[in-house]
């Protein structure tokens, strides 16, 4: 039993734990185990917060997009309402400007057919007046023709005029 090297191997190992024991090294793999016990346990905490924030924010920023998603469709509906509207507002607009303008004509044309028929009956009245001067001129003779001839002028004018 002395001579088999698993023997030796077995009390050196014995020996070796006895001089661990006596100089501490347990106490000191106790320590470092404990050491890094605790800084997996503070990154795991660390890392569960992270995802915690990061989904918080993710969270928020689902919430903002829909906010602006909402805002960019209630924006894009007024400016719709908005644009029909000012083209409801030009049409009338539009339609008011062309029945003025046609009233505006109307009574432009009405004035030019007035003065129109003014001065042809002026025309015509001066065209008698000289036709009627001209035949009483030729046919009655003397003071009498004078005095006629200048009262019906003067009443043919008034009357035509």
């Amino acid at each position: 039993m002395f001579a088999e090297p698993e023997f030796w191997v077995a009390v050196a190992f014995v020996i070796l734990m006895i001089v661990f024991v006596y100089v501490g090294v347990h106490r000191t793999v106790l320590t470092a185990l404990d050491h890094r016990r605790d800084r997996i346990k503070a990154e795991l905490d660390d890392a569960r917060r992270l995802k915690d924030e990061a989904a918080k924010l993710l969270a928020d920023y689902k919430t903002r997009g829909a906010s602006a998603e909402r805002e960019a469709q209630d924006i894009i509906a007024a400016a719709r309402a908005e644009a029909e509207r000012i083209a409801a507002e030009a049409k009338i607009k539009m339609e008011d400007f062309v029945a003025r303008r046609t009233k505006t004509a109307e009574g432009k044309i009405a004035l030019a057919e007035a003065q129109a028929i003014a001065d042809v009956r002026s025309a015509a009245a001066n065209a008698a007046v000289a036709a009627a001067s001209s035949i009483l001129s030729q046919s009655v003779k003397g003071q009498v023709a004078d005095d006629l001839l200048a009262k019906g002028i003067a009443e043919v004018g008034h009357k035509l005029n």
